[in-house]
């Protein structure tokens, strides 16, 4: 079997489902490959939650993107008539000398980010059923808050082929080649040509960029989320809970309010194993995935159970400095990628679908990610926090 499109787009989780819905937008033949339905569990983009926040610690140029993917996200809702984004604040505690309350001052104080610096007593009365270990500063910023993710894929690929998009599921991707004018790509189903070509395959794409001599070794980490019970409701949106991020001694620690009042959602940040293929990803809970979290529970939140009701499992794909990197190929000009997200992206998949979309089609982009392009990894000097 073979087919045509103008782009083709292999990946459709969290940034290949807004590239999607760029380009149909835009009026492009468009089509989207993946091997599983969208808004699945094989892969990043699931769990229900991920944090969205605007006092980017990371690396300063990020606030600029992440300020536009606020609104994107607000348009989404807006044209789907779907709820997506809860704004409900989000605490950030740790010592004053860690990068979480270094990086979130120094981004309010160079792009205008809303925090707001939370004495002990501020810190006790507002993060309600937490116990901020001594000696710890806390932040706190109002417009933080979370994305439902499945639901946020699933709208961004509904969005896409209502704009006449069309999607391949179930196919695996066994390669592909450029010319520099057309693409061809081969999958277990047939073949595809196409003007251009974007990958975001998640943990899948370093098999697909192996030819890119001079993109790095992305290192896929395994990643467990937990849903602890809580023992009081002081943790719920209603009764002001919040997202949280703790810089502890033994590890960096993130969770949401209680959805359900029943249980929250919360996991490390820090660490995580390697995984060799994610096809074959351990999804089993062990002690060891407990017990960092559950001393994290124990010295922070009393009110929450150690024992987690249940879990997941998903994949990190991290890049050597811990940023993105969104290029075009440095032989194919037709041919543009996103990867290597390091477990920070999913907020950012609007805006990062835009800057592909433009890639792809015009070959540059008005949207600031030259930090993100893979010259930086032939200089020597450290990337700008």
């Amino acid at each position: 079997m073979s087919r045509t499109a103008d782009v083709v787009v292999l990946g459709v989780g969290g940034f290949g489902s807004a590239c999607l819905a760029h380009l149909a937008r835009r009026g492009i033949s468009v089509l989207g490959v993946d091997q599983f339905l969208p808004g699945h569990d094989r892969g990043s983009s699931h769990g229900e939650t991920r944090i969205i926040r605007q006092a980017y610690y990371e690396h300063m140029d990020y606030v600029p993107l992440v300020l536009r993917a606020y609104d994107q996200w607000r348009e989404l809702e807006a044209e789907s008539g779907r709820s997506l984004m809860e704004i409900c604040g989000l605490a950030l505690a740790g010592p004053s000398d860690g990068e979480a309350i270094q990086g979130s001052r120094l981004a309010a104080k160079l792009h205008g980010a809303e925090i707001q610096d939370l004495s002990p007593r501020d810190a006790a009365d507002r993060l309600s059923g937490f116990q901020i270990p001594e000696g710890f500063e806390v932040v706190f910023e109002p417009p933080g808050g979370f994305l439902q993710v499945e639901d946020s894929i699933r709208c961004q690929v509904d969005q896409a082929i209502s704009h006449g998009a069309q999607l391949a599921i179930g196919e695996v991707v066994e390669s592909w080649s450029s010319s520099g004018d057309a693409v061809t790509v081969q999958t277990n189903r047939g073949t595809i040509e196409a003007a251009s070509l974007v990958i975001t395959a998640g943990a899948w794409a370093s098999s697909l960029l192996l030819d890119i001599d001079r993109v790095p070794d992305i290192q896929v980490l395994r990643k467990v989320l937990l849903w602890n019970p809580v023992r009081t409701q002081s943790y719920t949106v209603e009764t002001g809970g919040c997202g949280f991020l703790f810089e502890m001694p033994h590890g960096t620690f993130y969770g949401f309010p209680s959805l359900d009042g029943k249980t929250l959602k919360l996991a490390e940040h820090s660490g995580g194993v390697p995984v060799a293929d994610p096809h074959t990803l351990d999804r089993s809970l062990t002690d060891a995935d407990v017990s960092p979290v559950a001393k994290f529970v124990r010295q922070v939140m009393p009110d929450l159970d150690q024992k987690p009701a249940r879990h997941a499992v998903c994949m990190y794909s991290m890049s050597p400095d811990g940023h993105f990197i969104v290029d075009r190929h440095p032989d194919f000009s037709n041919v543009v990628f996103g990867a290597g997200f390091s477990g920070h992206g999913f907020k950012f998949t609007p805006v990062i679908g835009e800057a592909l979309a433009d890639l792809a089609l015009e070959g540059a982009t008005d949207l600031p990610i030259d930090f993100l392009n893979l010259d930086r990894f032939s200089k020597t000097d450290e990337p700008q926090r």
